[in-house]
């Protein structure tokens, strides 16, 4: 069957095997030696790194196993969705941790992507809050991974991108809340200068999140709207998991150009009329506004389109992001959605992409002109001292994948030790030079 990942390219032909069991996985191994595949969760990572000939789809281990309602610690299958963790424990007072900008990811994509949030800048990665995992070898047995047992192993899957083993289970904390509601503070800001100001003043933020104009130049570089959140303390609990509006078809290439999209994003700066502007809102729309639009990647034509998104040093942060925004706002390559966060500290996981700086993540539909401007901006990046994010890559190339992610080597090392390199492999790994 064809199969692509949520930016719907690359596409690849493959073979799908969806277990129900960790016998099920199993079996995928001991049915055929020479199996060479990646585990995938639920195909919202938007590029290559769960594509291959063979994939296992880990969807349907989605079983809730054991919740400590006074510590908020939760274990569950792998395949169980951050969707499913809101349904669930949203109405008893708790919400993740860490949370990335969909719902609609698995525990066990989460882990390997190591995914962050609005709130890195205070309460860093997933993985900082997973206590531990259980995950299967390419030998078929199954070994418990924390930070103090098979710690190397642990480092090298917490943003592994599915190249060391098939994760089963996991053990995590929620965080306790108290409504469903967020408080939101909107900031206006005229030019990036601005925007990174305000990020450093409501450094104590719960939560922060930039929009940026990416087409305007000159004193308005980089206008941007920041919004602030913090969890409401008395508004309570209301399901608010109506499905909104669909994407029928995928809409004509030439829909989305820098017309079309400097129309967007005038309007959508110009909504905000004072600054600051305070509202309460539904979780959903703060963390999750696309999941509001089903088939949202439809927008892009069928083509596809890819997502870029890169950090750099915090040092960095102003001359880096207007060399870079400089660079977009010329090529007329206006991106759709463009989404700044600052990052804190970074851990200790070999191939986790947060480190202390900001990030900027832009949409653009597929073309030839749009990999050529994505292979400039991979050498600024570079230059800055940043990396891209592997989760969102579907073209970065092998020499800019190794200067971004120095630890590239000893990944590779903890991947023979446990038998992984011959059996785990992707199209993403494949081109980075990891198999």
């Amino acid at each position: 069957m064809l199969i692509g990942g949520w930016g719907k390219y690359p596409l690849v032909e493959a073979t799908l095997v969806q277990p129900v069991s960790s016998d099920q996985v199993r079996a995928v191994f001991s049915g055929n030696s020479s199996f060479c595949g990646i585990p995938r969760g639920l195909g919202r990572s938007y590029g290559d790194s769960s594509l291959a000939q063979n994939i296992v789809g880990l969807g349907r281990l989605n079983r809730f196993q054991a919740f400590d309602h006074k510590t908020g610690l939760l274990t569950c299958d792998a395949g169980v969705s951050f969707a499913d963790i809101l349904d669930t424990f949203i109405p008893r007072g708790w919400f993740p941790s860490v949370t990335p900008g969909t719902k609609h990811v698995s525990v066990g994509g989460a882990i390997a992507s190591d995914v962050h949030g609005k709130n890195h800048h205070l309460k860093g990665s997933f993985c900082d809050h997973l206590i531990s995992f259980s995950i299967m070898l390419g030998s078929g047995d199954i070994v418990s991974c924390s930070p103090s047992e098979n710690d190397d192993l642990f480092r090298a899957t917490c943003g592994g991108m599915g190249l060391t083993g098939i994760i089963l289970d996991a053990t995590f904390h929620l965080q306790k809340v108290k409504s469903s509601f967020i408080d939101e503070t909107t900031y206006k800001a005229a030019n990036l200068k601005e925007c990174l100001e305000l990020f450093e003043t409501y450094c104590d933020a719960d939560y922060s999140v930039a929009w940026i104009d990416c087409l305007q130049q000159g004193e308005s570089l980089g206008r941007s709207l920041l919004m602030l959140g913090k969890h409401n303390e008395d508004a309570g609990y209301l399901d608010n998991s109506k499905s909104g509006p669909s994407i029928p078809f995928n809409f004509p290439s030439f829909v989305l150009n820098k017309y079309s999209v400097s129309l967007f994003n005038s309007l959508y700066y110009a909504k905000v009329r004072s600054s600051p502007q305070e509202r309460r809102v539904h979780y959903g729309p703060y963390f999750y506004p696309l999941d509001g639009i089903q088939n949202w990647n439809k927008l892009y034509g069928a083509n596809g389109f890819v997502q870029y998104q890169f950090a750099i040093p915090r040092d960095a942060g102003l001359s880096g992001m207007t060399h870079i925004l400089e660079k977009i706002a010329a090529s007329g390559a206006g991106s759709f959605l463009s989404v700044l966060k600052a990052f804190g500290k970074g851990n200790d996981n070999l191939l986790s992409f947060p480190f202390d700086g900001y990030t900027l993540a832009l949409d653009f539909k597929v073309s030839r002109k749009t990999f050529d401007l994505l292979d400039e901006l991979d050498v600024i990046v570079a230059d800055y001292g940043g990396r891209v994010y592997l989760t969102k890559d579907a073209r970065m190339s092998e020499e800019i994948f190794k200067k971004g992610y120095p630890r590239w080597e000893e990944f590779q090392g903890i991947r023979e030790k446990y038998g992984a390199k011959e059996v785990f492999s992707s199209l993403q790994s494949k081109r980075l030079g990891l198999n």
